[in-house]
């Protein structure tokens, strides 16, 4: 019987489906459908290869290159070939397209199942989830994805605009894209709400192709900047969200913590850090990173480190240069699940790190931000000019961050160290140096999708020593320039 013949039959039994057996007579409908074009799917990708390349560029820029990834409906291979995975699997629900992937990448894994009886049988670093129009049952299919995640995993979801559904739909006719079988036509928000009724928290939705066709000049021009533009990026054609499992409670008695503090002439400020720092999970190291400081504060570490013997006290020679190289240095060092920066000049209170670490073991926080601007500041702790400075550039970082941050240069700041190797290959690539640290940071964070979240803290006034942040303007010239290279690279990579 042929294919056309075959998706007659499966239309007129369809008809008189009812219950579960109208879902399996629509899969076995698109099962036929990609039967029939899996021999001609490349050279459809061929023809619109502008798209295509737009596509592979945003995914690209969500997804780290070498590490496992699965593609449910990965069609003929070519994404999960481009995501340059060290490790990839691929599902399709045609025997016929499953070998046409497997003879142009053979170097992936496959399975032939519908989305929503495949069970994941190992863990992904990010799943991809393609063509969720099909798909007959796209909750059963996120449930079902829950088994292949792990803490770090991210799932992302490449669909079509609904308000492109008229577009689309002329295009097939005329030929100029794949034609499809029925469509579910899910909106971005009924794609986070199927998320969150299935396990997923939903992190950050990114659009492309506003002109999806090549056309000299205006597609670059409208694509990498128009389309960045906010409502205008609501009308885009593609909409990738992106989504993390809910984070589970992790028993703080189950880690260990290295607290970073970078100092520079801070010798009386020293002692009372390592009498006040509390015991913040399984165990707790101080790594001291001295920045080559004229005070004798390296002298004052060694004899804390024999007076306190019973504490984890650790010394670590920083280069002088600046303070986030100081601060690399420690982590480089450190040995802790859980790294936590803590500046010297003790403004923010020590005993107020059990909070940071609840957020990140028990609030589903994976980066967690100082916020100095919550709490009543007392007047000699903050200048009002950074006062202002802080505001402002916090309402910067929030746009181009996506996600809502209040202080961006408070210097404490916690993340898992896991977290931190993943963000390390990034540091001194955004085009500027970061000479404290925060936004690198922060860009990393966002970079990687980590969830975000602000911790309050009572900002004081530093008792011994002065602040190593003079020259405001100079230094917000600087902030500036991250600001522009990390729109540029945040935004405009794809």
């Amino acid at each position: 019987m042929s294919t056309e013949a075959k998706t007659a039959r499966l239309n007129s039994e369809a008809d008189l489906a009812w219950g579960p057996r109208a879902l399996r007579l629509r899969n076995e409908r698109n099962r036929q459908h990609q039967s029939g074009l899996a021999a001609t799917r490349a050279n459809w990708i061929r023809r619109n290869k502008y798209y295509y390349e737009s596509l592979k560029r945003l995914l690209r820029h969500l997804v780290e290159p070498g590490k496992r990834v699965l593609n449910i409906r990965c069609q003929t291979g070519f994404l999960l070939d481009a995501l340059r995975a060290s490790y990839g699997a691929g599902v399709e629900i045609s025997p016929e397209m499953v070998e046409v992937a497997r003879a142009a990448h053979p170097q992936f894994k496959y399975y032939e199942a519908f989305p929503e009886d495949f069970v994941p049988p190992e863990k992904f670093d990010y799943i991809l989830l393609c063509d969720v129009g099909d798909i007959a049952d796209v909750q059963k299919t996120l449930l079902r994805l829950q088994t292949a995640c792990e803490r770090h995993t991210r799932l992302i979801i490449y669909s079509y605009n609904v308000l492109w559904e008229p577009l689309i739909r002329l295009a097939q006719w005329l030929h100029l894209k794949i034609p499809q079988t029925e469509q579910n036509w899910l909106s971005e928000q009924d794609l986070i709400g199927l998320l969150a009724l299935s396990g997923f928290e939903w992190l950050e939705t990114y659009r492309t192709a506003l002109i999806p066709k090549y056309v000299p000049l205006l597609s670059a021009f409208m694509n990498r900047i128009v389309a960045k533009l906010p409502l205008i990026r609501r009308l885009c054609m593609v909409e990738v969200l992106v989504a993390r499992p809910v984070p589970k409670p992790v028993d703080v008695s189950d880690v260990t913590v290295s607290v970073i503090v970078p100092c520079k002439d801070e010798r009386g400020n020293i002692e009372s850090i390592v009498t006040r720092m509390p015991e913040l999970a399984r165990s707790t190291e101080i790594i001291f990173c001295d920045d080559k400081s004229t005070d004798g504060t390296a002298d004052e570490v060694r004899r804390l480190q024999r007076l306190y013997a019973q504490r984890n006290i650790r010394a670590v020679d920083g280069p002088g240069i600046c303070k986030s190289k100081n601060v690399w240095k420690g982590f480089e060092a450190a040995t802790g699940d859980i790294l936590v920066i803590l500046d010297a000049d003790l403004t923010v209170m020590p005993e107020e790190l059990p909070y940071f670490i609840a957020a990140i073991t028990r609030g589903g926080a994976e980066f967690v931000n100082g916020s100095r601007l919550v709490y009543p500041i007392p007047k000699a702790a903050m200048k009002g000019a950074n006062v202002v400075g802080n505001k402002l550039f916090s309402a910067v970082l929030s746009y181009l961050l996506g996600q809502k941050i209040k202080d961006t240069l408070c210097g404490t700041k916690v993340l898992w160290r896991s977290d931190w190797e993943r963000i390390r290959p990034m540091i001194d690539t955004w085009g500027t140096t970061d000479r404290w640290g925060d936004y690198e940071l922060l860009f990393g964070a966002a970079k990687l999708n980590l969830r975000i979240l602000d911790q309050p803290v009572h900002y004081q006034e530093r008792i011994y020593g002065v602040t190593k942040m003079t020259r405001v303007f100079k230094n917000g010239l600087i902030m500036l320039r991250m600001c522009f290279h990390g729109f540029r690279k945040l935004n405009m990579d794809y």
